[in-house]
């Protein structure tokens, strides 16, 4: 990451590419935060606090599209056809560079679409109050300081979609991190989803609507790493093998003793 920003400050000459990657990495990194925002502010307050107006009972089918189109659309551009479409998403001959940018943009506008426009019940079953509030909520800014660092550890230059624009800016290859296996890799091999998943669950208002998103979710993040892995096995092969066989799945295991260096 930090040779990528080195390069990156001494882009060479070309105005109309460094115009492009300047403009599309603020776009993208400007979404990624309103998403991010979006998301903990929708959840902090159990989804009852969205911008979505839609009469029920249409309004429960429309928030499952909105839970839907996020997973749905994750997992159709990581695959070959998907990622073959993001590199001719942007005109030019800058696409394929942008690609790995182009996924994070468009993730950053599922959630936004996902967060804000949803349409809530009105129903609040459970809201914490007095000593258990500030608990609830320390824990719900832990499990979110947890994501951070696996985000962190997995490469953040990838997760927030600076690989693509930077590379450009630098003139250079998208090189992307090696197969994460430091910092919280190292207890669990799905630390990012694990990490959201203790978002869904840790927030100090519940409501129906809150209980579909975290199950749902729970649901995809239980399920959708194994798709992860087949494909860091086809990558990887025997090093990953070896690396899913020392280190479990979503549990951290306890160890007695020193372990074996998995990742070598």
């Amino acid at each position: 990451m930090l040779q990528l920003i080195k390069a990156a400050l001494r882009p060479p000459a070309g105005p109309g590419r460094i115009s492009l990657a300047l403009g599309v990495g603020a776009v993208t990194h400007l979404l990624f935060t309103a998403g991010v925002l979006a998301m903990i502010i929708a959840m902090f307050h159990g989804m009852s606090a969205s911008l979505g107006r839609v009469p029920q009972p249409w309004a429960w089918m429309v928030n499952l599209l909105l839970i839907i189109q996020f997973p749905l659309g994750h997992s159709l551009l990581l695959s070959r056809r998907g990622g073959r479409w993001l590199s001719r998403l942007v005109p030019g001959p800058h696409g394929g560079k942008l690609a790995s940018t182009t996924f994070a943009l468009i993730a950053s506008i599922q959630l936004l679409i996902l967060f804000t426009l949803w349409t809530p019940s009105g129903i609040i079953w459970w809201q914490a109050e007095g000593a258990v509030f500030w608990v609830v909520c320390g824990v719900y800014g832990l499990s979110w300081l947890l994501l951070m660092k696996a985000t962190f550890d997995a490469g953040l230059e990838v997760q927030s979609g600076a690989l693509g624009w930077m590379s450009l800016l630098a003139r250079i290859t998208p090189r992307f991190p090696d197969m994460p296996t430091e910092g919280l890799f190292r207890l669990i091999r799905q630390p990012i989803y694990v990490a959201f998943a203790l978002t869904l669950w840790t927030v100090p208002v519940w409501t129906p609507d809150q209980l579909l998103l975290a199950v749902s979710y729970t649901a995809y993040c239980l399920l959708a790493p194994r798709l992860k892995e087949r494909r860091f096995s086809k990558r990887y092969g025997e090093r990953f093998e070896r690396y899913r066989a020392a280190v479990p799945y979503a549990i951290p295991a306890i160890r007695t003793g020193s372990g074996d260096k998995h990742a070598e």
